[in-house]
């Protein structure tokens, strides 16, 4: 571990430090000046054969061997670990977590990934392809050094469900956590601590057992995601409904003409819109998107509305178009009209 390495690093250097400082004390008390006392000491230490600065008593010979003893060992120890962490590159790491760990530190509304799995993986992928600020805990030391090597990563190294190291990840300003943790106990744990630091934040779990879904909703899980039942309920409806299933994934999944399905908020839709119907915005060919969906502030959702539903404040839209339809469709509901709305 990379803060093993570092207390082995000042460990080391305390023990430089301490031998160093008994042989300068002793040769000063032998009547060396302290510049001849510090160089008698450091060519002892590393046993270099140089001649001593002054002929030595018999006090003088004693006190050098049991110098030679104690130190001898210590300083084949010193650079062994130190030629270690040169090889290893634990000084490098160290300045590259460093520097990772400021950047969690000034996050806000970022995404909190547990766990760099398959499942964990595949969650990164998509958040970072959206843009979202995301942060991933991983306790294999392989996989954090390959996150440690790639750029633009952030990452804690550690045990998931340790309240400290998700302390580390910024949890409290985070807005979701996703834990996909291999073992059902260690996703319970990490939601209870989670929904504790943080008891506004979205959460999302895995689960693998049956039974373990309802538990971890009980502990704060916002929703919970079984991958072995989503993939059996899959290869049914690929037998059942091939071409609807490969329609939405590659609806959902890929990029075909940069074409996305998004979700917009319309928390800052423009005043004058605000209760104006779908019909009456126009909004199909003002920007070119479709409005599939929506999200009611009852949770409820309206598949396919009709043009004579209204927009509120409170509404989520899922749209579908490329980038740029739904950019120009944010623009659409968010600006005040110069002249008067078209009814």
């Amino acid at each position: 571990m990379k803060d093993k390495g570092i207390r082995h690093a000042y460990y080391t250097l305390g023990l430089l430090t301490f031998i160093l400082v008994i042989g300068s004390v002793g040769y000063i008390i032998l009547g060396f000046s302290f510049s001849e006392a510090i160089y008698q000491t450091i060519i002892t230490i590393a046993t270099v054969g140089f001649e001593e600065v002054h002929p030595l008593d018999t006090r003088g010979m004693w006190f050098t061997s049991v110098l030679v003893i104690f130190s001898i060992g210590i300083f084949a120890y010193a650079v062994t670990t130190l030629t270690r962490f040169i090889v290893e590159g634990v000084f490098r790491n160290s300045f590259k977590n460093t520097k990772v760990k400021r950047r969690i530190d000034k996050l806000s509304d970022h995404v909190v990934i547990c766990g760099y799995g398959r499942n964990g993986k595949q969650a990164v992928n998509e958040l970072l392809e959206h843009n979202v600020p995301t942060v991933i805990i991983e306790q294999d030391e392989e996989i954090v050094q390959s996150l440690r090597d790639t750029p633009g990563i952030l990452y804690v190294e550690g045990d998931a469900s340790d309240e400290e190291v998700l302390k580390k990840a910024n949890l409290h300003r985070a807005r979701a956590l996703i834990s996909t943790l291999p073992v059902d106990a260690d996703n319970l744990f990490v939601v209870l601590t989670a929904r504790e630091i943080n008891p506004s934040m979205k959460i999302i779990s895995r689960a693998s057992m049956d039974n373990a879904d309802m538990k971890l909703k009980r502990a704060g899980a916002d929703n919970v995601i079984m991958p072995d039942k989503i993939g059996g309920q899959r290869m049914a409806k690929l037998v059942a409904q091939q071409d609807i299933v490969e329609f939405i994934e590659i609806m959902l999944l890929q990029s075909v003409k940069n074409v996305v399905l998004e979700q917009i908020s319309c928390e800052n839709i423009a005043s004058c819109y605000d209760g104006k119907s779908i019909r009456e915005l126009d909004i199909r060919n003002e920007s070119g998107a479709n409005i599939i969906g929506m999200k009611r502030a009852d949770n409820s959702y309206l598949i396919n509305p009709v043009p004579e539903t209204k927009l509120l404040k409170t509404d989520k839209l899922f749209a579908l178009g490329t980038r740029k339809q739904i950019g120009q469709l944010k623009r659409i509901i968010s600006t005040e009209p110069s002249g008067p709305v078209r009814v």
